[in-house]
Protein backbone atom coordinates (compact mmCIF):
# COMPACT_ATOMS: atom_id res chain seq x y z
CA UNK A 1 0.00 0.00 0.00
CA UNK A 2 1.00 3.04 -1.13
CA UNK A 3 1.24 6.48 0.71
CA UNK A 4 0.90 4.22 4.56
CA UNK A 5 2.87 5.94 7.70
CA UNK A 6 1.37 4.34 10.81
CA UNK A 7 0.34 0.86 12.08
CA UNK A 8 -2.21 1.08 15.27
CA UNK A 9 -1.68 -2.24 16.48
CA UNK A 10 -4.03 -4.37 19.11
CA UNK A 11 -2.46 -6.00 21.34
CA UNK A 12 -4.77 -9.33 22.20
CA UNK A 13 -4.48 -12.14 20.03
CA UNK A 14 -2.34 -9.85 17.28
CA UNK A 15 0.69 -9.33 19.41
CA UNK A 16 -0.19 -11.62 22.53
CA UNK A 17 -1.43 -15.23 21.79
CA UNK A 18 -5.38 -14.96 23.79
CA UNK A 19 -7.28 -18.37 24.34
CA UNK A 20 -10.58 -16.76 25.65
CA UNK A 21 -11.97 -20.15 25.81
CA UNK A 22 -9.39 -21.06 28.76
CA UNK A 23 -11.00 -18.42 30.61
CA UNK A 24 -14.60 -19.65 30.44
CA UNK A 25 -13.65 -23.03 31.16
CA UNK A 26 -11.65 -21.66 33.65
CA UNK A 27 -14.86 -20.23 35.65
CA UNK A 28 -17.28 -22.81 34.35
CA UNK A 29 -14.92 -25.43 36.92
CA UNK A 30 -15.41 -23.14 40.23
CA UNK A 31 -19.42 -21.90 39.17
CA UNK A 32 -22.00 -23.32 38.41
CA UNK A 33 -22.87 -19.87 36.04
CA UNK A 34 -22.06 -20.24 32.80
CA UNK A 35 -19.32 -17.77 32.45
CA UNK A 36 -20.13 -17.33 28.40
CA UNK A 37 -23.24 -16.04 29.64
CA UNK A 38 -21.82 -12.74 30.67
CA UNK A 39 -18.57 -12.94 28.80
CA UNK A 40 -17.48 -13.53 25.19
CA UNK A 41 -15.08 -11.95 22.45
CA UNK A 42 -17.80 -10.47 20.95
CA UNK A 43 -20.22 -9.57 23.09
CA UNK A 44 -20.08 -8.98 27.37
CA UNK A 45 -21.82 -8.02 30.46
CA UNK A 46 -21.21 -4.20 31.29
CA UNK A 47 -19.01 -4.87 33.99
CA UNK A 48 -16.09 -5.87 32.10
CA UNK A 49 -16.77 -2.52 30.12
CA UNK A 50 -16.10 -0.64 33.13
CA UNK A 51 -13.18 -2.30 34.10
CA UNK A 52 -11.75 -2.10 30.52
CA UNK A 53 -12.51 1.53 30.51
CA UNK A 54 -10.70 1.74 34.42
CA UNK A 55 -13.91 3.20 35.65
CA UNK A 56 -13.99 0.36 38.65
CA UNK A 57 -11.44 -0.78 41.05
CA UNK A 58 -9.92 -4.20 40.58
CA UNK A 59 -11.31 -4.75 43.81
CA UNK A 60 -14.91 -3.42 42.63
CA UNK A 61 -14.22 -5.72 39.54
CA UNK A 62 -13.86 -8.96 41.26
CA UNK A 63 -16.59 -8.47 44.03
CA UNK A 64 -18.87 -7.95 41.41
CA UNK A 65 -17.76 -10.65 39.34
CA UNK A 66 -18.54 -12.65 42.34
CA UNK A 67 -21.99 -11.74 43.28
CA UNK A 68 -22.63 -12.72 39.10
CA UNK A 69 -21.09 -16.00 39.38
CA UNK A 70 -21.97 -16.67 42.71
CA UNK A 71 -18.59 -17.66 43.69
CA UNK A 72 -17.65 -17.78 47.41
CA UNK A 73 -14.24 -19.96 46.93
CA UNK A 74 -10.56 -18.32 47.43
CA UNK A 75 -9.10 -15.03 45.56
CA UNK A 76 -6.50 -16.81 44.26
CA UNK A 77 -9.26 -19.14 41.96
CA UNK A 78 -11.00 -16.16 40.54
CA UNK A 79 -7.92 -14.53 39.82
CA UNK A 80 -6.40 -17.26 38.25
CA UNK A 81 -9.39 -17.54 35.85
CA UNK A 82 -9.67 -14.42 34.86
CA UNK A 83 -5.76 -14.41 33.62
CA UNK A 84 -5.82 -18.07 32.18
CA UNK A 85 -6.69 -16.31 28.48
CA UNK A 86 -3.17 -14.87 28.63
CA UNK A 87 -0.64 -16.70 27.02
CA UNK A 88 2.65 -15.67 25.28
CA UNK A 89 4.41 -12.97 23.28
CA UNK A 90 6.67 -14.75 20.51
CA UNK A 91 10.07 -13.58 20.30
CA UNK A 92 9.32 -13.41 16.44
CA UNK A 93 6.76 -10.63 17.16
CA UNK A 94 9.32 -8.53 19.46
CA UNK A 95 11.35 -9.11 16.57
CA UNK A 96 8.55 -7.81 13.77
CA UNK A 97 7.86 -4.92 15.96
CA UNK A 98 11.24 -3.63 15.86
CA UNK A 99 11.29 -3.93 12.70
CA UNK A 100 8.01 -1.82 11.69
CA UNK A 101 8.87 1.07 13.74
CA UNK A 102 11.78 1.50 11.49
CA UNK A 103 10.02 2.08 8.99
CA UNK A 104 6.33 3.59 10.25
CA UNK A 105 4.70 5.55 13.42
CA UNK A 106 3.79 2.98 15.60
CA UNK A 107 1.26 2.55 18.19
CA UNK A 108 -0.44 -0.10 20.45
CA UNK A 109 -3.83 0.11 21.00
CA UNK A 110 -5.82 -2.34 23.49
CA UNK A 111 -8.82 -2.97 25.49
CA UNK A 112 -7.67 -4.29 28.64
CA UNK A 113 -7.22 -3.84 32.72
CA UNK A 114 -4.88 -3.26 34.94
CA UNK A 115 -4.93 -6.98 36.13
CA UNK A 116 -4.25 -8.47 32.72
CA UNK A 117 -1.52 -5.47 32.36
CA UNK A 118 0.23 -6.61 35.59
CA UNK A 119 0.33 -10.32 34.15
CA UNK A 120 1.50 -9.69 30.84
CA UNK A 121 4.17 -6.99 31.99
CA UNK A 122 5.16 -9.99 34.10
CA UNK A 123 5.27 -12.60 31.94
CA UNK A 124 7.16 -10.93 29.46
CA UNK A 125 9.77 -10.06 31.71
CA UNK A 126 10.43 -13.44 32.87
CA UNK A 127 10.21 -14.75 29.35
CA UNK A 128 11.80 -11.84 27.12
CA UNK A 129 13.29 -9.94 29.83
CA UNK A 130 11.09 -7.29 28.62
CA UNK A 131 9.22 -4.82 31.10
CA UNK A 132 7.06 -3.63 29.14
CA UNK A 133 5.81 -2.67 25.07
CA UNK A 134 6.86 1.10 25.51
CA UNK A 135 10.23 0.52 23.47
CA UNK A 136 8.49 -1.43 20.79
CA UNK A 137 6.13 1.49 19.96
CA UNK A 138 5.88 5.40 19.84
CA UNK A 139 3.09 5.42 21.45
CA UNK A 140 1.39 2.73 23.76
CA UNK A 141 -2.34 2.91 24.66
CA UNK A 142 -4.55 0.90 27.11
CA UNK A 143 -8.09 1.45 27.09
CA UNK A 144 -8.38 1.17 30.88
CA UNK A 145 -6.08 4.52 31.13
CA UNK A 146 -7.72 6.78 28.76
CA UNK A 147 -11.14 5.94 29.78
CA UNK A 148 -12.37 4.73 26.59
CA UNK A 149 -12.43 1.41 24.36
CA UNK A 150 -13.14 -0.42 20.97
CA UNK A 151 -15.42 0.07 19.35
CA UNK A 152 -16.52 3.23 20.17
CA UNK A 153 -15.09 5.61 17.96
CA UNK A 154 -13.82 8.41 20.17
CA UNK A 155 -10.80 6.05 21.23
CA UNK A 156 -9.80 5.82 17.24
CA UNK A 157 -10.21 9.76 16.90
CA UNK A 158 -8.44 10.40 19.85
CA UNK A 159 -5.42 8.20 18.78
CA UNK A 160 -5.55 9.87 15.83
CA UNK A 161 -5.80 13.85 17.02
CA UNK A 162 -3.39 13.28 19.69
CA UNK A 163 -0.46 12.00 17.01
CA UNK A 164 -2.12 14.02 14.03
CA UNK A 165 -2.83 11.25 12.17
CA UNK A 166 -4.26 10.84 8.69
CA UNK A 167 -6.74 8.45 8.54
CA UNK A 168 -5.80 7.03 4.71
CA UNK A 169 -2.43 6.87 5.87
CA UNK A 170 -2.75 4.23 8.69
CA UNK A 171 -3.44 1.15 9.23
CA UNK A 172 -5.21 -0.42 12.16
CA UNK A 173 -5.16 -4.36 12.55
CA UNK A 174 -7.13 -6.00 15.06
CA UNK A 175 -8.77 -9.77 15.63
CA UNK A 176 -12.03 -8.45 16.88
CA UNK A 177 -14.53 -7.68 13.54
CA UNK A 178 -16.19 -4.88 15.60
CA UNK A 179 -13.21 -3.48 15.89
CA UNK A 180 -12.40 -3.57 12.51
CA UNK A 181 -15.48 -2.02 11.49
CA UNK A 182 -15.48 0.79 13.87
CA UNK A 183 -12.55 1.48 12.51
CA UNK A 184 -12.96 1.67 8.79
CA UNK A 185 -16.39 3.59 9.52
CA UNK A 186 -13.53 6.49 9.99
CA UNK A 187 -11.62 5.80 6.70
CA UNK A 188 -8.99 4.34 8.72
CA UNK A 189 -7.41 1.11 6.67
CA UNK A 190 -8.75 -1.65 9.18
CA UNK A 191 -7.66 -4.88 8.55
CA UNK A 192 -9.23 -8.16 10.53
CA UNK A 193 -6.29 -10.45 11.50
CA UNK A 194 -7.65 -14.13 11.23
CA UNK A 195 -7.14 -16.80 13.98
CA UNK A 196 -4.44 -18.80 11.75
CA UNK A 197 -2.82 -15.99 10.39
CA UNK A 198 0.67 -14.30 11.55
CA UNK A 199 0.77 -10.52 11.70
CA UNK A 200 3.72 -10.28 9.89
CA UNK A 201 1.87 -12.29 7.54
CA UNK A 202 -0.39 -9.68 7.26
CA UNK A 203 2.22 -7.16 6.69
CA UNK A 204 3.67 -8.90 4.11
CA UNK A 205 0.81 -9.10 2.19
CA UNK A 206 -0.51 -5.85 2.18
CA UNK A 207 3.38 -5.16 1.31
CA UNK A 208 4.20 -3.12 4.57
CA UNK A 209 7.24 -5.10 5.05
Amino acid sequence: MKGVKNIIFDLGGVIINLDIMATIQAFNEISDVPFESIYTQAKQNPLFNLFDKGEISEFDFFTALRKELRFNGPDELIYDAWNKMLLDVPEERLDLLIEAKQNYSTFLLSNTNETHISVFERELYQSQGVRNFNDYFDKVYYSCRIGMRKPDAEIFEYVMKKNKLIPSETIFIDDSVQHVKAAGDLGINAYLLNPNMEVGDLLREIKLL
